[in-house]
C-alpha cells in the first residue's frame, strides 16, 4: 500500500515506539503467514480457560488475523443473521423413475419451504462487540476498510475515537498539536468508512451475492453511527440520510444502465426504454425484497426506501425523457408510462411485490408542473400534426380534383367523398387513446383538435376558390359546392358527439363550418339568379304568350337544381330549394304587376291557361324537392282563375280565395292584375276593387301575415281618375 497522505497523520511517538521496525503491509500479510500458529495457541488457551494473548508480532495487530474470522463470525451470530440448512443433510424422497413430475413439484415444495426458513429479518437491537483497548494504527484500520473487513475496522475507530475524547477530556481547551492531528486522523478514516460503505450500499442490489454479507455489518455501523452522533470525534452528517443518498445512487445507476436508443436507430426508442425500465424497476424491488432486506433491521425500512427512490429517480429520468420526446407516439408512450404503467400490475403494482407495495405509493415523485407541462406539449404536438393532416388533405383535393377536373364520386345516391371520415379517423382514435390515459387529457385533446379543426373550413375554400373558380358555371363547379356542402355538414355531425365535454370548441367549430355551407349555398343560388333572371324577365308579354323557349330554359334550369339538391344531405338540399322556389314565384308572379302586357280580344283566357300549365309544371320540380313552402303552390291557381274570369262581375267571386292564402295581396296588385287581364277602368273594376276591400276587413287578424309573398313586391299601376270614383256615382252616370 502507498502510504501517500497517511504519513502525515501517523501514531504518536509514544505509540510508534512499541512498534516493530517491520511495515503494517508486511505485518498484515506475515499474521496470515502465521495462521496455523496462533490458531493452535487459541485452542491451548481455550482447553485451559485463559483469555488469548496477544500475536507476538505486533501489539497493534494483537488478533487482527483472528478477528478477521472469529469476530465477524461471532457478530454476525450476535446478529443472527439466517443461514440456509445444508441440502445434503436432508433426507431425499424415495421416488422411482417414473414419477419424475412428482419429484419436481416434491423438490419445488421443498425449496419454497427451505426458502421460508431461511428468511429471518434482522433484529432491531444488537450488542456492541468489545471495543479493542488499543486501537490499530490509522494505516492499518485503512486498510481494513479497503479490504471490507467493516466490524474490525469500525471496533478500532471507535477504540481511535475513544482515545481521542480521553485525551482531549485531559487537554481541555489547550489542545496540543497530536490532538489535531489525531482528529484529522479520525476524519480521514470515517471519511474512507463511510465512502466504503456508500459504494457497499450503492452496489447491493447491483452485486448482492458479493456485498450481501457486507450489509449486516454496514447496518450495524450506521445504527451505532447515528446513536453516537452526538459525541465528539465522529463524522458530520447523519449516516442514514448518507445511506438513503446510496441507495439512490445505486438506484439512479441501474436506471441508467437501462438500454436507451437513439430515435434515428429505431422509431420505437422510447416504448422499449420504457418497457425495459418498467422491467429493471420490479426486477430490483423484487431482489430487495427476497435478499436485501434481510440484511437491515426494520427501522431502515429497506423496501420502502427502495420504493420511494424509484420514485425520484424515475421521476427526474421521466424529466430527461420529456426533454428528448418531439414525436406523438413517443409522448403519448411516456404519458400512458408515468400515469397508468408505473402503478400498474406490470411494475410496481406486481403480485411479486404484494403484500409489501401495499404500505407504500407507487406514484412518481414529479416536479409540480411536469405533468401539465407534458400535457401541453402533446396538445400542441397534436395541433401540429392535424394542421399537417389538413394541409395534405387539400394538397389531395387539388391532385387528386381540382387540377383534372375529376367529378366527385356518388355513394347511397349523394355526392360524396372521404374527407369528413379521414378528419373522423384522425381524430377519434386520439381522443379515445387518450381517454385511456386520463380524462384530464382526453379533454385537453378533444379541445385542441377543435381549435385546430376550426380554421380548416377557411384553410379549404380559399383554396378551392383560388383553383376552380373558372370553372363556374359548369355542372363540375356546382358539384364541387355540393360535394363540400355534404363533407361539411357530415363532419359537423360528427363533431358535435364531443359536445358534453367541449361544448364552446363544438359550437366554434360549427359556426365556421355552417358559414361556409352557407357560402356555398349562397353560391349556387348566386348562380341559379343569375341564369334565370333573363327567362323570369320575359315572362307575362306578347313573346311569352305565342312562344314557350323562355319558360323550357327556365324549367330546364329548376330540374338540374333538382339533380343538385338531390344530391345533398339533408336538410341543405331542402334549404336550398325552399329559397329558390320563393324567388321564382315572385319573379314570376311579380311579372304580372309591372304592366309589360294587357290582354285584349279574349287573349287573357290563353293568357290564365298557360299561366296555370307552366305553374303546375314549376311547382311540380319543387314538390319533388320537398320545399318547405308549401303555401305557394295557391297563387299561381288563385291568380289564373281571376284572369281566366270571362265575364268581369264574375270576378269578384274568385276573389276571396287569393285574400285568404295571402293576406298582403294588396287594392295595387289586384289592379295591376286586372290591367293584365284588360279591365284598367270603369264601373266593374272599381267593384272588384271595393270587394277585395271588403274581404281584407272581414278577413282582419286572422289572415296567415306570415305568408309575405307580395309584401315587397312592386306594383305599377296606371289609372285614369274615373278608378277612384266611388261606385254611387259610377251607378248615377249609368
Amino acid at each position: 500500500m502507498d502510504s501517500g497522505p497517511w504519513k502525515l497523520f501517523s501514531l504518536p511517538a509514544g505509540r510508534r515506539a512499541g512498534l516493530p521496525l517491520t511495515s503494517p503491509l508486511r505485518s498484515i500479510a506475515g499474521l496470515f503467514s502465521r495462521r496455523e500458529e496462533e490458531e493452535e495457541d487459541s485452542e491451548d488457551a481455550a482447553q485451559n480457560g485463559k483469555a488469548l494473548p496477544r500475536s507476538r508480532t505486533d501489539p497493534n495487530l494483537a488478533g487482527f488475523g483472528d478477528s478477521l474470522m472469529t469476530r465477524g463470525a461471532s457478530i454476525r451470530r450476535s446478529l443472527k443473521f439466517g443461514l440456509k440448512k445444508d441440502k445434503s443433510l436432508r433426507p431425499e424422497a424415495l421416488v422411482s423413475k417414473g414419477n419424475k413430475v412428482e419429484e419436481e413439484q416434491e423438490e419445488q415444495q421443498r425449496e419454497q419451504q427451505e426458502a421460508e426458513e431461511a428468511y429471518e429479518e434482522m433484529q432491531e437491537s444488537y450488542t456492541l462487540p468489545e471495543i479493542p483497548h488499543t486501537p490499530l494504527s490509522v494505516m492499518q484500520i485503512n486498510k481494513l476498510i479497503e479490504m471490507e473487513v467493516l466490524e474490525e475496522a469500525h471496533l478500532n475507530l471507535l477504540a481511535l475515537r475513544r482515545e481521542f475524547q480521553q485525551e482531549r477530556e485531559r487537554c481541555g481547551e489547550d489542545s496540543p498539536m497530536e490532538l489535531a492531528k489525531k482528529e484529522k486522523d479520525l476524519h480521514l478514516l470515517y471519511g474512507e468508512l463511510r465512502s466504503k460503505v456508500n459504494a457497499i450500499v450503492r452496489d447491493s442490489n447491483s452485486l448482492p451475492s458479493r456485498n450481501k454479507g457486507l450489509l449486516v455489518p454496514v447496518a450495524r455501523i450506521i445504527q451505532e453511527e447515528d446513536r453516537r452522533a452526538e459525541e465528539p470525534g465522529g463524522l458530520a452528517g447523519s449516516w442514514m440520510e448518507a445511506w438513503r443518498e446510496a441507495v439512490d445512487e445505486g438506484v439512479r445507476a441501474k436506471v441508467a444502465g437501462v438500454h436507451l436508443e437513439r430515435a434515428e436507430q429505431n422509431a420505437s426508442w422510447l416504448a422499449v426504454h420504457l418497457g425495459l425500465l418498467g422491467k429493471a424497476v420490479t426486477e430490483d424491488l423484487q431482489q430487495v425484497k427476497a435478499e436485501l432486506r434481510c440484511s437491515y433491521p426494520p427501522s431502515f425500512g429497506v423496501f420502502g426506501a427502495y420504493v420511494s427512490s424509484y420514485g425520484r429517480v424515475v421521476g427526474q429520468h421521466a424529466g430527461k425523457l420529456e426533454q428528448r420526446a418531439t414525436e406523438l407516439k413517443d409522448l403519448h408512450a411516456l404519458l400512458d408510462w408515468i400515469i397508468n404503467r408505473y402503478q400498474s400490475e406490470r411494475i410496481m403494482g406486481s403480485p411479486s411485490l404484494q403484500p409489501d407495495m401495499r404500505d407504500h405509493s407507487a406514484q412518481l415523485l414529479l416536479e409540480d408542473d411536469f405533468l401539465p407541462r407534458l400535457r401541453d406539449k402533446f396538445c400542441c404536438r397534436v395541433k401540429e400534426d392535424l394542421r399537417a393532416s389538413m394541409g395534405r388533405i387539400i394538397t389531395m383535393e387539388y391532385e387528386d380534383f381540382w387540377r383534372d377536373g375529376k367529378p366527385p364520386e356518388k355513394e347511397d345516391g349523394l355526392l360524396s367523398h372521404t374527407m369528413p371520415m379521414d378528419i373522423w379517423t384522425k381524430v377519434e382514435p386520439l381522443v379515445l387513446n387518450c381517454r385511456l390515459i386520463d380524462a384530464q387529457l382526453q379533454q385537453k385533446v378533444t379541445s385542441s383538435c377543435l381549435q385546430e379543426l376550426k380554421d380548416f373550413p377557411k384553410r379549404l375554400e380559399a383554396e378551392f376558390r383560388r383553383h376552380c373558380d373558372a370553372l363556374g358555371p359548369k355542372p363540375l363547379w356546382a358539384e364541387y359546392h355540393v360535394t363540400y356542402i355534404n363533407c361539411f355538414t357530415a363532419l359537423q355531425q360528427h363533431m358535435g358527439r364531443y359536445r358534453d365535454a367541449c361544448p364552446l370548441e363544438v359550437d366554434a367549430f360549427g359556426a365556421e363550418a355552417t358559414a361556409l355551407t352557407a357560402r356555398l349555398l349562397q353560391a349556387l343560388e348566386e348562380q341559379f339568379k343569375e341564369e334565370v333572371e333573363p327567362y323570369l324577365r320575359r315572362m307575362m308579354t306578347r313573346k311569352w304568350l305565342t312562344n314557350d323557349d323562355d319558360f323550357t330554359r327556365l324549367h330546364r334550369r329548376a330540374e338540374l337544381l333538382a339533380q343538385h339538391c338531390a344530391l345533398m344531405r339533408p336538410p341543405r338540399g331542402q334549404e336550398l330549394a325552399s329559397r329558390l322556389h320563393l324567388l321564382v314565384v315572385k319573379r314570376y308572379v311579380g311579372q304580372l304587376m309591372k304592366n309589360n302586357y294587357s290582354c285584349k280580344n279574349r287573349k287573357h283566357e290563353k293568357a290564365a291557361s298557360k299561366m296555370r300549365s307552366q305553374w303546375g309544371s314549376i311547382s311540380g320540380v319543387f314538390h319533388r324537392m320537398r320545399s318547405t313552402h308549401e303555401w305557394l303552390y295557391d297563387a299561381g291557381d288563385d291568380l289564373s282563375d281571376v284572369i281566366a274570369q270571362r265575364n268581369a262581375a264574375d270576378i269578384k267571386q274568385h276573389l276571396q280565395p287569393l285574400v285568404e292564402h295571402y293576406p298582403d295581396f294588396s287594392r295595387k296588385h289586384l289592379a295591376a292584375v286586372l290591367h293584365f287581364r284588360g279591365l284598367r277602368r270603369g264601373r266593374e273594376h272599381q267593384l272588384i276593387l271595393q270587394r277585395h276591400g271588403e274581404l281584407q276587413k272581414e278577413a282582419g287578424a286572422g289572415g296567415e301575415r306570415s305568408r309575405a309573398l307580395f309584401a315587397d313586391m312592386p306594383a305599377a299601376v296606371h289609372t285614369d281618375c274615373l278608378s277612384s270614383v266611388p261606385s254611387s256615382c259610377l251607378a248615377l252616370l249609368g
